[in-house]
């Protein structure tokens, strides 16, 4: 059960990973890293800002307290010149513990100085870095739409050619389905002509049939023919006739008429 457990694990894991990866779009995923590193050198502009403001408040305790000292130098020394050395004394005292706070705040001063000048120069690197990022994240995206949009457009041009074959099949199949109407066609009609097929309107003829017919029609023209000739023959001979003045009474009046 612990192998199956773990291997179930995995399984899920390599599943999660591939939908993640799938879900993930590298172009967001920079834009966060830049986001987060703005918020990072957000926090060190403010850490270098609150050092800057404690150091200011100790220079401010430092002016505070030297004039105090020097309040107290005064006071001592116009007690020792109206003889009152005690009084004297007591300024002095109190402008040496005063001097032991200014040296402890010159100290904080200078470390708190130290550290200003170390979050200044990390925070000017980390702007050199993210100004950097920046450029390189911008670059990366211009990039990566680039190459999304190639993506697209050669799919589009696949699922284009995809079409264009399938049109070129559908042609061809029609080319082969006329070719193949037009042979049948073809084929019927050689068909009919020789009386393969019996025609069942009663309206088809034999060979025999076809060849009377034939030769029937030859001779109606012929007949036709020689009734036309002989029509002519006779029309020149009564022509001939009028002209070497031989026309009788008998002679038809149309064929007078002709004449004249």
């Amino acid at each position: 059960m612990s192998g199956v457990m773990k291997r179930m694990g995995m399984i899920f894991r390599a599943k999660a990973n591939k939908a993640l990866d799938r879900a993930e779009d590298p172009r967001e995923t920079l834009d966060y890293s830049y986001q987060k590193q703005l918020e990072l050198l957000q926090k060190v502009r403010r850490g270098v800002a609150d050092v800057a403001t404690s150091r200011k408040r100790l220079e401010l305790q430092l002016n505070q307290l030297q004039g105090q000292s020097t309040k107290l130098e005064d006071q001592g020394r116009k007690a020792l010149a109206l003889g009152r050395e005690d009084l004297a004394r007591e300024a002095l005292s109190r402008r040496a513990a005063l001097q032991q706070q200014v040296t402890d705040l010159e100290t904080q001063h200078q470390t708190l100085q130290g550290e200003e000048e170390k979050l200044t120069l990390a925070a000017q690197r980390l702007q050199t870095k993210v100004d950097a990022f920046r450029t390189k994240k911008e670059t990366i995206k211009a990039t990566y739409t680039a190459a999304q949009a190639q993506t697209r457009i050669g799919e589009a041009f696949s699922g284009i050619s995809e079409e264009m074959g399938d049109v070129g099949m559908a042609i061809q199949r029609a080319e082969d389905k006329t070719a193949q109407l037009q042979a049948r066609a073809g084929a019927l009609d050689e068909l009919l002509a020789s009386g393969a097929l019996d025609d069942h309107s009663g309206m088809a003829k034999d060979d025999i049939a076809a060849e009377l017919d034939r030769i029937s029609g030859g001779t109606d023209v012929e007949l036709e023919l020689q009734r036309m000739k002989a029509e002519l023959a006779g029309g020149s001979a009564q022509k001939q006739a009028i002209e070497s003045g031989s026309e009788s009474e008998d002679t038809p009046p149309n064929l007078r008429k002709f004449d004249k």
